[in-house]
């Protein structure tokens, strides 16, 4: 039996438990053929099943990101889809496997910061995690990746301070520690009480770094 017969559209599902599960099953299995199929499916014409595809593919990257990282090149290219729910998933599959398919996926760093500006804010919110776990991978990329990871904490809006923060936290270094801390501590000041919360959080983690 086809692995497309058990996505949630077509078991005409409205939830997403029959991908997760499905997600999780392959992933556990680890089932090359199965996850090539649904890598296939992104091209599909039926929408539904595309948002199936893709969303049991960034699950599958979450439990072992090795499974789907030969097929970063494959997410790069939905970026410039003109389906939003492609777009978003995409970069979330591109998240979970920055680290891993980081060679592949480092030329493409404009690409990825152009969908990051024009996109929704999952779009920005996981493009903004797909780089700081680049940045984490080698000194070159810290360098190349992190000023605009502190560009963008500047400048975004008060209430994704704390989430984005929280991800460009895996690229901060000795270097640029105090940068970082600099820009945290000017936001600081317009956050809401639970807002400041999570960003004391973040100071404890510095504090220990």
């Amino acid at each position: 039996m086809s692995v497309v017969n058990r996505l949630a559209s077509q078991l005409h599902r409205d939830d997403e438990a029959p991908n997760i599960e499905l997600a999780h099953e392959l992933a556990k299995d680890k089932n090359h053929s199965a996850i090539e199929e649904i890598i296939e499916h992104l091209a599909s014409k039926d929408k539904k099943i595309q948002s199936d595809c893709i969303k049991v593919a960034y699950e599958i990257g979450q439990v072992n990101p090795e499974l789907i990282s030969m097929y970063a090149l494959t997410f790069i290219e939905l970026l410039k889809s003109r389906n939003n729910r492609l777009v978003w998933g995409a970069m979330q599959a591109l998240s979970t496997i920055a680290e891993v398919a980081a060679e592949t996926i480092v030329p493409h760093i404009q690409t990825i910061k152009h969908v990051m500006e024009t996109g929704s804010v999952i779009t920005m919110d996981k493009g903004v995690l797909t780089l700081a776990k680049l940045a984490t991978v080698s000194e070159e990329n810290n360098e190349e990746i992190f000023p605009y990871l502190l560009n963008h904490l500047e400048k975004c809006r008060s209430k994704e301070v704390p989430q984005h923060a929280e991800s460009i936290l895996l690229a901060v270094a000795d270097e640029n520690k105090q940068q970082f801390l600099n820009v945290l501590q000017k936001r600081a000041q317009y956050l809401t009480a639970a807002q400041l919360k999570r960003v004391q959080k973040i100071y404890k983690v510095l504090d220990a770094k």
